[in-house]
């Protein structure tokens, strides 16, 4: 049975977990910033997995090959962007290459969309990471079962893009983590809060971060340091986040209550995911393996 993401949260290695996870996404990101940026905020993360979901759809034979105008059928149902939005994300993938358009045989003048290999391989290691997560959790197979067969991405994906763009909750997040999951690169910065989160404060209402400064941030996305700065003062102003010493040049701390927020999100994802897995591998994993026998996770760069 799929995990609830109520039994997720209430897992008490959850947050140890989540800072190894959160960690892998920071790697992926040094590795690749302009493969990330496909993921930078929460409605392109969406309308990568929309696009993707239809061209794994289309090579099973499922469906036709994917195109523009399929894919703005898929944005009008789930709402995940306007016409335009959708239109110039799919241009600025083509024209990085993460994106390409291809010939079919039977119609020379069609030009459906696929993936770039080097996208569909980020996009795998994005599922294999939260399979791994899941693992370390209840000590389960997952990925062992996931890596088994060829075809598992295929089949695996567009039931969890299916997933995560019904799911209101992802679609439109709410209270401090909205404000970063519309920043560019907000993900990345919440990813950088959760790995580098200290102990506990003695009254159980903040924890430490390894961010020094505004300029810590700003130096090292590609973030406007104005824009960045007021999104922050919104955090602050919030309750949500705030500064050890003079504002903006000491060491931040984050509330337990934007913790908990971004905990419940990611234990809402991996709940979605979860559920997906079990709608496509029956047969299941085999719980209690220990934790040292689930494989390393791999990185991906996401912002959720």
């Amino acid at each position: 049975m799929a995990m609830a993401a109520q039994d997720i949260l209430g897992n008490p290695q959850f947050l140890p977990i989540i800072k190894i996870y959160a960690g892998t996404m920071l790697e992926a990101y040094n590795r690749n910033p302009r493969l990330s940026s496909v993921f930078a905020t929460q409605q392109r993360w969406l309308l990568a997995h929309a696009s993707a979901a239809l061209f794994y759809r289309h090579m099973r034979g499922l469906e036709p090959a994917p195109t523009l105008s399929r894919l703005f059928d898929v944005v009008a149902k789930y709402q995940l962007s306007s016409r335009n939005t959708a239109d110039a994300f799919i241009k600025e993938m083509l024209h990085y290459g993460v994106m390409v358009q291809i010939t079919l045989p039977t119609d020379k003048r069609a030009r459906p969309l696929a993936g770039s290999p080097e996208a569909l391989d980020a996009i795998r290691s994005w599922a294999m990471s939260h399979l791994a997560t899941l693992d370390r959790l209840d000590g389960g197979n997952r990925l062992e079962i996931f890596l088994a067969e060829e075809d598992s991405m295929a089949r695996l994906h567009p039931e969890i893009a299916d997933r995560l763009m019904m799911d209101p909750a992802i679609r439109q997040p709410q209270k401090t983590f909205s404000l970063f999951t519309w920043l560019n690169n907000g993900g990345n910065i919440m990813d950088w809060l959760i790995a580098g989160l200290g102990e506990l404060s003695e009254d159980g209402q903040r924890y430490p971060t390894e961010v020094k400064s505004i300029a810590d941030l700003a130096g090292w996305l590609p973030l406007s340091r104005s824009h960045l700065a007021r999104k922050l003062r919104e955090a602050e102003s919030m309750g949500s986040l705030g500064w050890d010493g003079e504002n903006s040049k000491s060491a931040m701390w984050v509330s337990i209550g934007f913790v908990n927020e971004m905990l419940e999100a990611q234990a809402t994802k991996l709940a979605l995911i979860d559920d997906a897995f079990d709608s496509v591998f029956p047969e299941r994993r085999s719980p209690g393996k220990s934790e040292e026998s689930v494989p390393a996770e791999p990185a991906i760069p996401t912002p959720a």
